[in-house]
């Protein structure tokens, strides 16, 4: 059962980082396609790298869902962990390089992509693994998920004018700057 789990875990990781990686650029190859930026990168901001990691999890997840529903505890609850994980190593390592270094490495950038990816897969293992917690916490696991996942969305198109969200390349915000 674990070792199932396990490797579908490992394989999540190869999965995430690629999609991820080719959702950094999906935007820009289907001609700024205004629908496909509630998914994909829409500029070099901060806030549209979250996505790298998010939406492909959540792909990744609901593929998975159906290979290990019978053996696994605590989907919800360990993707909402990995969600949050993922996220908050791109935001964390972005944020201390740039505030010691005062510049922007791309290969620290896309590390910490790959880093998040690898430790939020580990840790969602370790929580699918245990024993079933409280349905609650599923619920609000879901809460969590939901609410990045309307974040991103409605941040890209409608976001505020904070340094998170501005392209550091162009210094626009979000998708309807680029219209």
């Amino acid at each position: 059962m674990k070792n199932k789990i396990l490797q579908w875990e490992i394989f999540g990781i190869i999965f995430i980082i690629i999609i991820g990686t080719l959702f950094h650029f999906v935007f820009e190859w289907l001609f700024s396609w205004p629908p496909i930026g509630a998914i994909a990168a829409v500029n070099e901001s901060v806030w549209e790298h979250l996505k790298l990691p998010f939406w492909p999890l959540v792909i990744f997840s609901l593929i998975e869902y159906k290979f290990i529903k019978e053996e696994a505890n605590n989907i919800i609850i360990g993707r909402s962990i990995a969600a949050i994980i993922s996220i908050g190593t791109i935001l964390i390592v972005f944020y201390s390089y740039t505030a010691i270094l005062g510049i922007e490495i791309l290969i620290v950038d896309i590390l910490s992509f790959y880093i998040g990816v690898i430790i939020a897969q580990f840790v969602s293992y370790k929580i699918i693994t245990i024993n079933k917690l409280p349905r609650w916490i599923s619920i609000i696991s879901m809460i969590i998920i939901l609410g990045i996942g309307l974040s991103l969305i409605i941040f890209t198109y409608l976001p505020p004018h904070l340094p998170i969200f501005q392209d550091s390349e162009t210094g626009l915000y979000g998708i309807l700057d680029h219209f």
